[in-house]
Formats: C-alpha cells, structure tokens, sequence
C-alpha cells in the first residue's frame, strides 16, 4: 500500500465496524436517505437544496473545516447505488472520527456531500430522472430541476475538488483480460483536444494514487475510461470550468451481484482520495502513472455457456442479467443476450457443455431474447438465476 497510514482503516475487520448495516443491497431510495439523516443530523449541518421533479427532498451533508472544499454527489442516476452505500459509510467513520486520519481530512478540508441527487429514478431504479432526462446529460442544457440544483451547488460552493460518483454494468473488463473492473475512474476532458492542464493533472495523480493504494487488493481489477469530451456531462463541464474532477464507477467484484463487496472498495477509495487531498502538497506528482491504468472493455456476459448443441449444432450460449425492481427488491433475471458459433468473451459464471444438448424449460426453441431461470442439459437441470 502506498499510504502506509491508511493500513488500519483497510482491514476487514476495521471495515466490519464502519460499515452502516441498516443499509443494504441495490435499491437505496429516499427513505433510506432520510434514515441516514436521522442517523447523522446531531454530527453534521444537513441542508435541504432543493426538490426533485416529484417533489421528493435533495440533501446536501456539510462537514469538516478546512480550506481544501471537495463537492461529491451520488445517484445522479437512480440505478447506481453502489457508491451512495459507500457515501453512508463515509459519513458513519466520520460520526467515530476516532483515527487521526479521519481527524485529519476534517481539520484540512470542508465536504459538501450530496449522497442522492436523483430521488425520483432511485425510487423507480432508473437512469434517468421522472422527466425520462439522463442528469448525466443536462449540465449544459440544465432542463430539470436537479440539474439546477448540482449547479448552483457548485456556483455557491466554487469547490477545489468534484467527485462525480457512479455504478457501471458487468459487462465490463479492465484491460483486454478475464478480470472485472471492481472500480473504474475517469478525469473527463476539459475540451475536443482532450487537454491536459494542472486540474486534470491533480485528477490524473489522485486517481493514480488511490489505484496504488488498493491494486493490491484488487489486482488486474482497476480499469479506467475513454475520456471523450462531452460538454453536457457534469464532469466535463466542472472540469472545462478547471475544477479537478474525479469519476468514480462501482463495478462488479465475483459472485457479489448486490454489491456489498464492492461497495468496501468504493470507501476505501474515496477515503485514499480525500487522504491525499488533505496530505498531499502535490497531488498531480505522479499523474503520469493515471495512463498505465489499463482501460476499460466489454468483454463479460453474467454466464457463458461453452459448446451446447443446439438444432444439430456446436454453439457457445451468452446469458446476461437484467436488473428488475420487485417488491422493493432487485431481481437479476438472466436473459439469452446472444447464440454464436464462439463468444469470444468472459464469463462471471462459465458452464461447460461438454457437447450436450441445450434445452430451456418450458420453451420449444432456444432463442435469444428469451428469459431462462434454468437449463437443462441432455437431462441435468441447472440454475442460472442468482440468488
């Protein structure tokens, strides 16, 4: 580990005592929100900002007291929650603040955290807000009211430092490897030319610093993204304003669908990138290391089935996850995504067909775009559903 303070707030068993345990799973919705502000409001300034299209509260966390202020906002999109459990956490080791670091990150910097900005998508776990807008997508246009909000945050706070926090599909890879991305990062563009200035330097070196601190824990499983420019999204446009920007994107860590492992990674994270703020002199001295972080791929399908017969044929079968809110809970309904003669592409799961026939229960014909609980090969019956 790079930062060898850190050592004790990095164990399991450290974690195990900081984790908030009231909240749990994928579906994070307002009502968790006003949970953890009953939890919290007697140890932090807790500000209501503002309404979202159906009217439900968005909060914003104030804390510490330091110059250095760090913006960080979660569930931008409704269906990303990952990141948002991982805030909680944040907020639950800063109630204890019984370690010098966390005394330290207060004394030095003042946080502005708004753990939901899209309460109406996280109630029906969608992307996109009630208006069917991708928040991601209106920091120019600023069309909805919780855009507005997120931007006269920063127009009122003009902060040092935004983390714009996210999840991402499982369907990603770091690097060209049959390794998840765990945590992926981006500093977005500033411009087309994709420029590097001092903001994106800081970005770059903490981004590069936190995958030092934890490559060890998660190794070959930190990926970063294409830094495309595009104006519309807000961290593009906080850093064309010469904001360092940090992108944060929970991903999917073995047989952990609900997220609680990632979830560790993503604190741990953010707990080294708001230690380097606070520490650092120079946070960009090792941006250059950012690009030997390998980038991000679509080479996963939640299960590959390999050499099935199918009508008379070898075929490789690729079953992929949606994501389905029932009873306040998330169902991961395995869909057919994909029948070909070879998937060259790596499964979370890998079953081998050894040549057998493929059939699915209940269905004449396997097809794709078909939902499957369970296969059923030459005669042995199988599950496929998680959980």
């Amino acid at each position: 580990m790079e930062n060898k303070m850190l050592i004790d707030l990095f164990t399991d068993k450290s974690y195990a005592g900081i984790k908030f345990e009231k909240i749990t799973g994928r579906y994070v919705t307002i009502s968790d929100i006003e949970l953890i502000k009953k939890e919290f409001e007697k140890d932090f300034e807790i500000v209501e900002i503002g309404k979202s299209v159906q009217n439900r509260p968005i909060y914003i966390y104030k804390l510490g007291t330091g110059k250095t202020k760090v913006l960080a906002w979660s569930q931008m999109h409704g269906n990303e929650s990952t990141t948002t459990k991982a805030i909680i956490d944040l907020l639950n080791v800063f109630k204890k603040a019984s370690h010098k670091i966390i005394s330290g990150i207060l004394e030095n910097c003042s946080l502005y955290i708004i753990p939901m900005l899209n309460p109406d998508g996280a109630e029906a776990y969608t992307r996109i807000n009630a208006n069917s807008v991708d928040l991601n997508r209106d920091l120019r246009n600023l069309s909805q009211p919780e855009s507005k909000i997120l931007r006269q945050q920063y127009e009122e706070l003009q902060p040092d430092y935004c983390l714009n926090l996210h999840d991402q599909r499982t369907i990603f890879s770091a690097g060209n490897k049959a390794s998840p991305a765990t945590l992926s990062f981006l500093t977005p563009s500033k411009d087309e030319e994709r420029s590097i200035d001092e903001a994106r330097r800081k970005s770059m070196g903490l981004i590069a610093g936190i995958e030092k601190d934890l490559k060890d824990q998660l190794p070959g499983q930190i990926g970063r993204y294409d830094d495309a420019f595009n104006i519309n999204c807000a961290g593009d446009t906080f850093q064309n304003l010469s904001t360092p920007t940090l992108l944060f994107e929970a991903g999917h860590y073995p047989n952990d669908y609900e997220r609680e492992k990632t979830r560790k990674y993503v604190f741990r994270a953010l707990l080294s990138c708001l230690y380097q703020i606070s520490n650092k002199e120079d946070v960009s001295v090792d941006y250059e290391d950012y690009f030997k972080i390998p980038e991000n791929q679509k080479l996963f399908n939640d299960i590959i089935i390999r050499e099935v017969e199918i009508d008379g044929q070898l075929r490789d079968v690729a079953i992929q996850f949606r994501e389905v809110l029932s009873n306040k809970r998330i169902e991961f309904e395995p869909v057919v995504e994909n029948i070909a003669e070879s998937i060259h592409k790596f499964g979370h799961r890998e079953i081998e067909g050894k040549r057998r026939k493929l059939k699915l229960p209940g269905e004449e014909k396997v097809a794709e775009n078909v939902i499957v609980n369970k296969i059923i090969l030459n005669t042995a019956e199988l599950q496929v559903k998680y959980g």
